[in-house]
């Protein structure tokens, strides 16, 4: 005869092998056999809903505790009769015994505002009746969700969701520029800020005409502050690096973004910040200094042997006219106008 020593928990393991040994024990041989014994465990309705997704807190196998998670949803003034989508999402919860997966029905607890949310029993959308009249007075609510068993309803888990009210998102958010320039120089320093033309504090700006704040980031080599400042981990950029960050904003609420580019140059030591994007310094604005300095000075000589040189060939040139057209140039005649003949008294009538 089998006898269970302790129950056993289908979450835990759901089949089980006993191997039972006989052996002769008033033979001189003693001969044994074994045989096995499959125990095949069936699921039985001991377990909680839970809400998901599940947060676990403690794991043995497959065997979990988890907590329930907090659902959140903004909505604005102007919004009224509308299904709710709340993040994580949707609100469902499961049956704990994963075998049987009894039904649940869902209700709200507290927190409807006298019938302002509703919740559909069956599948647990929360719909928002009326409209808030002033987010200023209700900014927030804070409701508290059950899901039960249908055939036991002593078997249940309560969540949390929560309902922020927010001004109504007219603007999408946008960068005060396309296309950020900056300028770094080598150093060891663990933390440099990042300079754009004229040495000036390079600025990435996020606006979003319905929030006050701007927006920030941050990077593995780059963080942007809050007022919009970038700062680099210089320790670990090199002379003549070259970095174009993608920065994206993104209103949260509306799901609309905006793009630009900040492209970051490593300058050397000792190298000067240009002071714009064109003119001379730009030119040069990635060579070393002495090296910008020593093509300037060839430019400069270039161009004046080819002044030099084009004098000498004019100089040359008027040397080289004709004498008869110099003769007329003394004589202060055009050297194609023949000198004609005196007229005669008897010509004139």
């Amino acid at each position: 005869m089998v006898i269970l020593d302790k129950p056993l928990d289908y979450e835990t393991k759901t089949q089980l092998q006993v191997v039972i040994y006989a052996v002769e024990t008033s033979t001189k041989e003693k001969y044994s056999t074994t045989a096995t014994v499959t125990v095949n465990v069936l699921d039985g309705d001991d377990q909680y809903p839970q809400f998901q997704p599940c947060a676990p807190v403690y794991e043995d196998g497959d065997h979990n505790i988890c907590t329930n998670p907090v659902y959140s949803v903004n909505i604005t003034e102007t919004d009224e009769d509308a299904v709710l989508y709340f993040s994580p999402g949707p609100i469902l919860a499961e049956d704990g015994d994963k075998n049987i997966l009894t039904p649940l029905v869902y209700s709200i607890l507290s927190g409807d505002d006298n019938g302002r949310f509703t919740i559909d029993s069956k599948t647990g959308e929360i719909t928002l009746r009326h409209r808030v009249e002033n987010r200023l007075l209700t900014p927030s609510f804070r409701l508290r969700i059950m899901a039960a068993q249908v055939n036991d309803p002593k078997k249940y888990s309560v969540a949390t969701a929560l309902i922020h009210v927010l001004s109504e998102n007219r603007f999408p958010p946008f960068f005060n520029k396309t296309v950020y320039k900056g300028f770094l120089i080598e150093s060891s320093s663990p933390a440099t800020l990042v300079t754009t033309y004229g040495n000036q504090v390079l600025l990435v700006q996020a606006i979003d005409r319905d929030f006050r704040d701007p927006l920030t980031g941050s990077s593995k080599l780059y963080h942007i502050t809050q007022d919009g400042i970038v700062i680099a981990k210089t320790d670990r950029l090199r002379a003549f690096d070259r970095h174009i960050l993608e920065v994206i904003a993104t209103d949260e609420e509306s799901g609309e973004a905006a793009h630009a580019s900040v492209d970051i140059e490593v300058l050397q030591r000792g190298q000067p910040v240009p002071r714009s994007p064109f003119g001379e310094e730009r030119l040069f604005g990635d060579m070393h200094a002495g090296m910008a300095g020593g093509i300037a000075a060839v430019v400069f000589i270039v161009a004046v042997l080819a002044l030099f040189l084009f004098l000498w060939l004019a100089k040359r040139r008027r040397e080289r006219r004709d004498p008869v057209e110099r003769g007329a140039v003394a004589l202060g005649k055009h050297p194609n106008v023949e000198a004609s003949a005196p007229i005669s008294p008897r010509q004139v009538s």
